[in-house]
């Protein structure tokens, strides 16, 4: 059984679907690209898709992962291409990798947003961003199934900045062509670094807590995006790629491979 991990987006209007639209979305395309699926066992057989950390509905992404099993090998850049003309634009498979290692859920523990505060000048965003960075505790509210629950978003932030303060904006990492734009009207973008904690502290969290030390409210909601998504790097303050060790695991399988055929087929003992 060959495994493959891929990177997808939600891009434009796409940013609306929900977890369960992009399920239904991605196992129709599994069907057009004809993908030697393997299934679950049981009653009602499923796909074996094994989905990681989605974003919540709303939110655009520049980085989602999630991995296949499949019954026959494929080539993964081949496959790559055959799902994303099989999605619908805006859902689109950026990178595919073969599963050479275990735990990519695991080397998902942190995010860098892009936030997109129209009609906030930079200004007023930059005092917010200072005086959520000196709290020590910033504490919101969430409202969930049980009812609404407290706690702290200022924890998990691991770095927060108005994109001005920043000394480049064409860093990679922090400044996506795809991520939504701002427009001629007054508008302040910043930056998030998130870990991944339980309760999860999401954007939105975050925003509240703007409000709350510094009462900054947006006029309109604010634009989503998350940039990048995988393990946080504790010396270089970096969110680092999630599908790197599997790269990096392909070419030293692939030279020990034939080392391991030729001690097979060398001769034993005396000629």
């Amino acid at each position: 059984m060959q495994r493959i991990r891929l990177r997808y987006t939600k891009r434009g209007r796409l940013r609306f679907t929900s977890h369960r639209d992009f399920q239904r979305a991605f196992e129709r395309a599994l069907r057009r690209a004809e993908v030697p699926m393997a299934y679950s066992a049981g009653f009602t057989p499923h796909p074996k898709v094994s989905y990681a950390n989605a974003a919540p509905t709303g939110t655009g992404s520049e980085a989602e992962y999630l991995e296949i099993a499949l019954t026959d090998a494929r080539d993964p850049e081949k496959l790559r291409i055959l799902l994303d003309e099989s999605l619908p634009t805006g859902l689109d498979i950026i990178d595919a990798v073969e599963a050479r290692t275990s735990g990519l859920a695991d080397r998902l523990t942190a995010s860098v947003w892009e936030l997109r505060l129209d009609g906030v000048e930079p200004v007023d965003a930059g005092r917010a961003v200072e005086a959520f960075k000196a709290a020590d505790l910033v504490e919101v509210q969430r409202r969930t199934k049980n009812g609404i629950r407290t706690f702290d978003a200022r924890a998990a932030v691991v770095d927060l900045d108005s994109l001005d303060s920043l000394d480049s904006l064409d860093d990679p990492e922090t400044h996506s062509p795809q991520a939504d734009r701002p427009t001629d009207q007054p508008c302040a973008i910043l930056r998030l670094v998130v870990r991944h904690v339980t309760p999860a502290v999401r954007p939105d969290d975050v925003l509240s807590g703007l409000r709350a030390v510094a009462d900054l409210a947006p006029p309109v909601p604010a634009a989503v995006t998350r940039l990048a998504q995988g393990l946080f790097d504790e010396e270089t303050g970096t969110v680092t790629d999630p599908l790197a060790p599997d790269r990096e695991a392909a070419p030293a399988l692939s030279t020990a491979e034939p080392a391991a055929a030729a001690k097979a087929s060398a001769p034993v003992g005396p000629a």
